[in-house]
């Protein structure tokens, strides 16, 4: 009797667990960061392939495209000024990277008039050179031999190169020959018929002065271009269409595989047509 009175004294303790579950965010924190690291991994692949799978170029436009400090073009045609470029529209003035404009009028895609005009200047002015040449060698003119006519960037070139028969100057000299000064005065005969600028430059051979002289090749070559300048002008020639005389020793030869040719030893008068 006792011990069950003694039973209903003692409290009655109740233990009540807690259950905490796990948070949606906090729980799947793993697979940001899994999604972050499988991001940068395919990143890095994509790296590697691009740096071999691309030139050098081909990077370089890639690096400019997402360099932030290259400003952007202001010749885009994407729209009205848009990108503070042209609009696709204008008609004064025509987006540069595409034909653009409305209907009515477009960028002309042909070659210019201007164009086709110095064409046919070039074209002529050679017909008159080789013309020159021609009726040189049928009248029996032993210069027609010394007279080379071709094309170039500039214009139209005259060579006027040397032989070890008949030199155009002493050896080692600027003083002009009598061939030199006849085939002078035949050229600014045939230059008096358009107004061209020119321009005329002088050529040596490969040949060095003995003892490392102070006057060398280059002195050389822009005395003898200055020589035929002179002889232009007392031929005829204005002297305000000579627009540059200059000289470059051995360094553009007519003849590279002999650099001691007599036709290395030469005056190029270029007429400018561009």
């Amino acid at each position: 009797m006792g011990i069950k009175q003694e039973a209903l004294a003692q409290p009655i303790i109740i233990k009540r667990k807690r259950i905490v579950k796990a948070d949606g965010h906090h729980g799947g924190a793993w697979k940001v960061a899994y999604a972050d690291f499988v991001t940068a991994m395919m990143a890095f692949f994509l790296l590697m392939w691009l740096l071999n799978a691309t030139t050098e170029e081909q990077r370089k436009g890639i690096a400019d495209y997402f360099n932030p400090t290259i400003p952007i073009s202001r010749i885009s045609g994407g729209g009205s000024d848009g990108l503070n470029g042209s609009s696709i529209f204008t008609e004064e003035t025509f987006a540069k990277m595409g034909t653009g404009a409305s209907r009515s009028q477009s960028v002309d895609s042909h070659p210019s008039k201007d164009a086709k005009k110095d064409s046919e200047e070039e074209k002529a002015i050679a017909a008159r050179l080789e013309d020159l040449k021609k009726g040189l060698t049928e009248d029996g003119h032993q210069i027609s031999e010394h007279m080379l006519i071709k094309m170039s960037p500039e214009g139209i070139v005259v060579e006027v190169t040397d032989s070890d028969q008949t030199p155009l100057f002493p050896v080692g000299s600027s003083n002009p020959s009598d061939l030199l000064s006849d085939l002078m005065d035949q050229v600014a005969g045939s230059f008096g018929s358009f107004e061209n600028k020119i321009k005329i430059v002088g050529h040596t051979d490969s040949r060095t002065y003995r003892n490392a002289a102070v006057y060398d090749n280059w002195n050389l070559s822009a005395d003898r271009a200055n020589t035929a300048r002179r002889l232009l002008v007392r031929s005829g020639l204005p002297a305000d269409r000579i627009e540059e005389v200059s000289g470059k020793a051995d360094s553009e030869p007519l003849v590279p595989d002999d650099p001691s040719a007599a036709q290395n030893r030469r005056i190029s008068i270029t007429i400018l047509t561009r």
